[in-house]
Parts: C-alpha cells; sequence; structure tokens
C-alpha cells in the first residue's frame, strides 16, 4: 500500500514510518524541512515536501496514496485553539480528497478528553472540560466522513506516549522538577494516567491502516493507570530530588500549561481495541522505560 504521512518526521510519526516499511508498505512522508527530508530518504521514504497550512499539497500528497495517516498537530499550547483549528482544516481536506473511494484515513486523537474518574472505553465520548476541549469536534469531524466512502479510524493516543526521544508531556515534568528543585503531584497524586510505548503505538497505527473498519475509535493505551505520584516518584528518584504534594489550586502556578492535566484522573482501557486488531503491547511500560534511564541523559540511544 501507497501511504502519505502526515508528521512523518515525529517523535511518533517516524516510529509509524518505520513500522509501515518494516511491513512491506511504500511511505510518503510530508517535510517540511531539510532535516526531516533527510530522515525520509535515509528510511526509504518518499520525501513529499509542504506543511499543514497548503491546502492544495495536502490534497495532492493524498491524490495518489492508498491510504492516509494524519499524526501531524501543531503544539503551540500558547493558543491551542489555533492548533486545533488548523487540524481540523487538515482532516476536512484530507477527508474531502479521499471521499467515496473506501481507502483508508487513519487520524489522531487523545484519551486525555475521556470523562475523568472512571475507566474510559473506545465507547466513551468526550467531556467538554477536557484539558483539549478545543480538539474535541476533530475527532468527530474525522470519523464522519465514514459516512462518506472513507475507510477512517481514530487512534487516541494516552498522554503519555514514551520510549526514546520523546518531547512530550513526561519530559516537560522532568525539566519543571529540575528548574524548581521538587518533583511535584497533584494532592496525593492518585489520579491515574494511561500510557504507551511510541512502538506499540506505531504498531497499532500500521493494523489500523490495514484492517479498522470505518468509523472505528482506537486506543493507545497500554498502562491503563500509572498513578502520578509513582511517575513524581520515579522522576525524584533520578534526579534526586524531594517529591511533593501541589494543591490543585496551586497546579497552574507550578506546572504552567500543564497545569489541568497533572491532577487529571482519565484512566483508559484498550481492551476493544486489543480484540479487534490482536494488538498486543510488548514493549516496557511508562515506569520502566523511566527507570531504563535515557529520560534522564543516562545511555540513551536512538530506538
Amino acid at each position: 500500500m501507497r501511504v502519505f504521512i502526515t508528521g512523518a518526521t515525529g517523535f511518533i510519526g517516524s516510529a509509524v514510518v518505520r513500522e509501515l516499511i518494516a511491513g512491506g508498505h511504500q511511505v510518503v512522508g510530508l517535510a517540511r524541512s531539510d532535516t526531516g527530508a533527510a530522515f525520509l530518504s535515509s528510511v526509504g521514504a518518499e520525501v513529499y515536501r509542504g506543511d499543514l497550512t497548503d491546502p492544495d499539497g495536502l490534497r495532492g500528497g493524498a491524490a495518489t496514496a492508498d491510504g492516509v495517516v494524519h499524526l501531524a498537530f501543531q503544539h503551540d499550547f500558547a493558543d491551542f485553539d489555533a492548533s486545533a483549528q488548523t487540524e481540523r482544516r487538515v482532516i476536512e481536506t484530507l477527508g474531502e480528497e479521499l471521499a467515496g473511494s473506501g481507502r483508508p484515513f487513519v487520524v489522531t486523537s487523545g484519551t486525555a478528553g475521556l470523562p475523568p474518574g472512571r475507566v474510559g472505553t473506545e465507547d466513551d465520548a468526550f467531556v467538554a472540560d477536557s484539558p483539549a476541549a478545543a480538539r474535541i469536534p476533530n475527532e468527530a469531524a474525522a470519523l464522519a466522513f465514514a459516512g462518506r466512502g472513507v475507510r477512517v479510524s481514530a487512534v487516541r493516543l494516552s498522554p503519555s506516549v514514551h520510549g526514546v526521544g520523546d518531547h512530550g508531556f513526561v519530559p516537560r515534568l522532568i525539566d519543571l522538577a529540575r528548574e524548581r528543585g521538587v518533583s511535584a503531584q497533584v494532592g496525593d497524586g492518585a489520579n491515574r494516567w494511561p500510557a504507551v510505548h511510541r512502538l506499540d503505538a506505531a504498531r497499532l497505527y500500521r493494523l489500523a491502516l490495514e484492517s479498522a473498519a470505518a468509523g472505528t475509535r482506537l486506543h493507545g493505551v497500554d498502562d491503563e493507570g500509572v498513578p502520578f505520584r509513582d511517575i513524581a516518584a520515579a522522576i525524584g528518584r533520578h534526579l534526586d530530588l524531594p517529591v511533593t504534594s501541589i494543591p490543585a489550586a496551586e497546579a497552574g502556578a507550578h506546572f504552567g500549561w500543564l497545569g489541568d492535566l497533572v491532577g487529571r484522573d482519565i484512566p483508559a482501557s484498550s481492551a476493544m481495541t486489543r480484540k479487534l486488531l490482536d494488538w498486543r503491547p510488548e514493549h516496557p511500560g511508562l515506569i520502566a522505560d523511566l527507570d531504563e534511564g535515557h529520560y534522564f541523559g543516562k545511555g540513551a540511544t536512538q530506538a
């Protein structure tokens, strides 16, 4: 299958590119920079120059593809609404190009929008008060193309997609601990975060592309719910820093743009996903990955 991928040079996207090539697919990766183009060429992918703000370019990339995987997102937390709106336009552009073709279209979403306080499932809708509320309509917009002849599916990723090279939420927590001299949690830290290794997530994208039914919601979840206090303790242990409790009212002041998420209790299941696609995560869980040391500059190697 010839697959057009946005976000092909990112932390997760680069793993998806390798996974698809290893699975016998031909990959065409969207690249903005010379560095990104060089990476794609080095792993055997075709380079397609462009960016998310060029609808004609996106349509051109999708037009000659047998399937599309959309991973790119402009992570501007200073203007998250604008980032979400850009993503919505990209989804609509790609979906319109694929309409009526029966071709697969895998989009990216997240479990952080699920109802808090209980284990979320693939059947659950997002809640309006989620930290990623601006992005909520985008999953629905993508899945609506199932009624227009597109085999679309949505992969909801865990808040922590971890592994060597991670530059997401956990590295930010580590940076904050270094800056402030403490590893912090909100309250007793009993709130839970799901997590998944990026190589397991990459395999899920391949399986979704190959066989997920139209309209399917999938959960990229291995660890169903890691207590946040365990994450804080691991960071404190590796940095030799004390662990401290922050009142919920002070989370924003301490954690900045992560303040709305660090105290949220959002465990999630992937039982349906595993059954539908025979997806079996096999890489280390989040705490085991932290204990390997590469998050703290200890023996990191490229995965």
